[in-house]
């Protein structure tokens, strides 16, 4: 397949070539999956990164992201992008435009994808780890005050359980599920770790 590279105005091109966009703000993002759900694009790949962020905020300023489906893959591209006042924003319109009283997303009339794609876009903003190691509140939404979470998992093998006060991390449990050595990111902060299966370590006063 062809590589992804950037238009002449610093976006992701969509096709094979530099073609002038029809329909600027289409729902259908799909140029964008290197971002999520693949790993092609990344802080690793800075000028490929900020042509995703560009992309985005063409899109939307033309219209798009106006179906719940769409909607909940926006969620995951902000939270990728570690954008947290984003990834808030587009979970506060998807709640408002497009999800029933009953929590249905529709399009109409019902799609199972803005529900489990708007899950999926909270778990990013709160663990991800398809950079290689697992990273601690990326993409923490500042509306997010204070919270916990328990039993995500992380790619390597691993259970996380946090908990965050005032939009900081607090403490963390790192469960080995099989395990694996890998590094623990949180902010600007590393932390090594090799556990044996069935194995945790906690996180603490050391994250602060």
């Amino acid at each position: 397949m062809p590589p992804t590279k950037l238009t002449t105005d610093g976006r992701i091109m969509e096709w094979i070539k530099d073609y002038a966009e029809v329909d600027p703000g289409h729902r259908h993002i799909s140029h964008l999956f290197g971002l999520h759900p693949g790993t092609q694009i990344s802080e690793q790949t800075p000028s490929l990164f900020e042509g995703a962020r560009r992309t985005l905020a063409t899109r939307l300023s033309s219209g798009g992201g106006h179906t719940g489906w769409s909607r909940a893959w926006i969620i995951n591209f902000y939270a990728r992008l570690k954008d947290g006042a984003k990834v808030s924003e587009h979970l506060q319109l998807l709640f408002t435009k497009s999800t029933l009283t009953n929590l249905f997303d529709t399009h109409p009339p019902f799609q199972i994808d803005g529900n489990f794609g708007s899950t999926a876009g909270i778990t990013e903003a709160l663990l991800q780890s398809h950079t290689n190691f697992p990273e601690l509140l990326p993409a923490l939404p500042p509306s997010w005050k204070e919270g916990k979470v328990s039993g995500l998992r992380a790619r390597g093998g691993f259970e996380v359980t946090m908990e965050w006060k005032d939009g900081e991390l607090q403490k963390a449990k790192i469960t080995a599920m099989t395990g694996n050595n890998t590094i623990i990111k949180y902010k600007d902060k590393l932390f090594p770790v090799s556990l044996p299966k069935g194995q945790s370590i906690e996180l603490g006063d050391q994250l602060k």
